[in-house]
């Protein structure tokens, strides 16, 4: 049972990393990203390309991780542009239909050009025991580098005066307009963090379990069911919730089976909305 809760953990950490990435645009532009898998997809393909070229790992996995901020801020340049004039509901629907159709376009043109490509990180060294389980590398060298950008992200919102900035157009955007703080900058920010926060998912994820370039839609559900438990714009929220979804993912494959396991995190997800509707941290209405 222990080496169970642990692996959960692991996996609860990067649910966690995911769904900031996607909590962070929502908190601050009022859109949800039905792209994000695809696009964190996009640059796991740009990884392996370059591993494939001769490049050595570093480089490689910093330039994945600048696809798909780039990506991502050519998503906010142009497609979402017209989201941003419209508000409240509609600004959220409108988000949905653009961006599930950028979505299969990416996902299209990833299947279509590198149908078999995938990710896979080989991280040498022997399993290092955590209470008595022996655990790969890979797996704790991923955990360590998730914790560390959660902990450079509180600093950055908290402590930055960028991040200031950022959190003051969350809370009133008129109001950091007259404070003298861009918008429009502000979001295009957050979407290049956004995207490389996804190139750093996959990349985490490739170090304990290889990425295929069907993986897009599953990483955009798990985003949304992660920012759902956590509550919507919630960076915290998304890191408890991805660490309660992971480890009920890990006691749901070992003891039902992983043909169930998303069921079951759909139902989890579902139970949240009915008892706290604002999610874990999220704000009430």
């Amino acid at each position: 049972m222990t080496a169970v809760l642990l692996d959960g953990i692991v996996l609860g950490l990067q649910f966690g990393l995911l769904g900031v990435g996607l909590t962070v645009v929502y908190g601050l532009a009022g859109v949800l990203n039905l792209a994000y898998g695809p696009i964190a997809v996009a640059a796991a393909v740009a990884v392996s390309l370059s591993m494939q070229s001769g490049l050595s790992a570093g480089p490689a996995v910093l330039l994945g991780i600048l696809t798909a901020a780039v990506i991502s801020l050519l998503l906010n340049f142009t497609i979402l542009q017209p989201v941003y004039r419209q508000e409240g509901e509609t600004r959220v629907l409108l988000s949905l239909l653009l961006t599930i159709g950028v979505a299969f376009i990416i996902d299209g043109i990833l299947v279509w050009r590198y149908p078999i490509e995938g990710l896979s990180l080989n991280i040498g060294g022997d399993p290092v025991s955590i209470l008595g389980v022996p655990m790969r590398t890979g797996s704790l060298l991923a955990s360590a580098i998730v914790i560390l950008t959660g902990g450079a992200l509180i600093a950055f919102f908290r402590a930055t005066t960028t991040g200031k900035a950022v959190r003051s157009v969350i809370q009133d955007e008129v109001g950091a307009r007259l404070c003298g703080v861009n918008p429009a900058r502000v979001r295009a920010l957050i979407f290049a963090l956004s995207g490389a926060l996804a190139g750093l998912v996959v990349v985490t994820e490739a170090m304990a379990s290889p990425v295929t370039i069907s993986a897009g839609f599953r990483l955009t559900i798990l985003a949304l069911l992660v920012t759902v438990v956590g509550g919507l714009g919630s960076i915290r929220g998304a890191f408890l919730a991805g660490l309660i979804l992971g480890i009920v993912n890990s006691v749901s494959s070992f003891y039902i089976g992983a043909y169930i396991t998303t069921i079951i995190l759909l139902g989890a997800a579902a139970l949240t909305i009915l008892v706290r509707p604002s999610g874990l941290f999220g704000k009430h209405a």
